[in-house]
């Protein structure tokens, strides 16, 4: 999970994952248009716009309101050159039209949470203590992790935390998760953890992450249509994306990485830069363990195809 800090208020304290990275491949200059299709707090924006000075422009998205308003505030000291979107980077092809944009020069997507979903409470994106089962990054959606729950079917939620969070012990949890229910509507996330903690053996719980991992993850994703946006994204890319711009994706997990590669092996539009995956090095995993899974791939938008 990322930490998409900003340069000032609450984001300060934060870090932005793969930052020399990105810039090294990103390579943002004066003049240039380029888009941050995940804001966070704005520490990946601030950088490029530092670094594509005087006459970069940046276009950074979030569909997280409460994000969205610090982002714009850590970054308000470079004016005009950044413009700050309440939207999904699936819709970037008309949030581009809306704004008079014909192309840019690249495009970051970084997928993961943000330090202010993570450590802020409130919508159950973490472990800790007990916050309600909301899961939802736009409050505009629909459907809550709660709802889920509380209306799938056994073989739904078996299927939910299989193939989204990857569960091995996917089909006992969605068994527990069912008959719980029937005793108690699901709430909040120490209910989902206890329920989940006692429907796997303690045999089988894991050793490097918290047992119910998987079933958020796979709630998260399932709530905001996480992999539905991504699909989107990645195929409409190449026709926003100038000759000789970059696409820089940093992912946290399996089923990200995979939809990822091969979009970017398959799209003759795309040039492939980096072969294998970019990890963060041991400084900076020690600096901020959420860094730990972060996978950067990078592809190169052709002149000819």
């Amino acid at each position: 999970m990322s930490d998409r800090g900003g340069p000032s208020g609450l984001g300060s304290v934060h870090l932005p994952v793969l930052l020399d990275e990105v810039l090294e491949f990103l390579k943002p200059r004066s003049g240039g248009i380029y888009v941050d299709g995940n804001l966070g707090l704005g520490g990946h924006a601030g950088a490029v716009l530092r670094r594509s000075g005087p006459a970069g422009r940046l276009i950074g998205l979030d569909w997280d309101d409460r994000a969205l308003a610090l982002a714009r505030a850590n970054l308000a000291g470079f004016g005009e050159r950044a413009t700050c979107v309440r939207g999904n980077f699936a819709d970037l092809q008309q949030i581009l039209a809306e704004l008079g944009v014909g192309g840019v020069d690249g495009i970051l997507l970084d997928l993961g949470l943000s330090s202010l979903q993570l450590d802020g409470g409130e919508r159950g994106f973490s472990f800790r203590g007990s916050e309600l089962l909301d899961m939802r990054m736009d409050d505009r959606t629909p459907e809550t992790a709660a709802d889920l729950l509380n209306k799938l079917s056994r073989q739904e939620l078996a299927d939910l935390f299989y193939y989204f969070g990857e569960e091995r012990q996917a089909r006992p949890i969605a068994a527990m998760v069912v008959a719980e229910r029937t005793r108690q509507p699901f709430r909040t996330t120490d209910q989902l953890v206890d329920t989940v903690s006692r429907a796997i053996p303690k045999r089988f719980h894991p050793r490097k992450i918290h047992v119910a991992t998987r079933v958020f993850q796979a709630l998260r994703i399932a709530v905001n249509r996480e992999l539905d946006n991504l699909v989107k994204i990645l195929a409409v890319a190449g026709e926003l994306l100038k000759p000789g711009g970059r696409f820089c994706v940093i992912s946290f997990h399996s089923l990200e990485d995979r939809l990822v590669k091969r979009a970017f092996a398959e799209d003759q539009r795309f040039k492939v830069i980096t072969r294998r995956p970019v990890r963060p090095g041991e400084e900076e995993c020690r600096k901020n363990p959420r860094a730990r899974s972060a996978k950067l791939r990078v592809a190169e938008r052709v002149a000819e195809w």
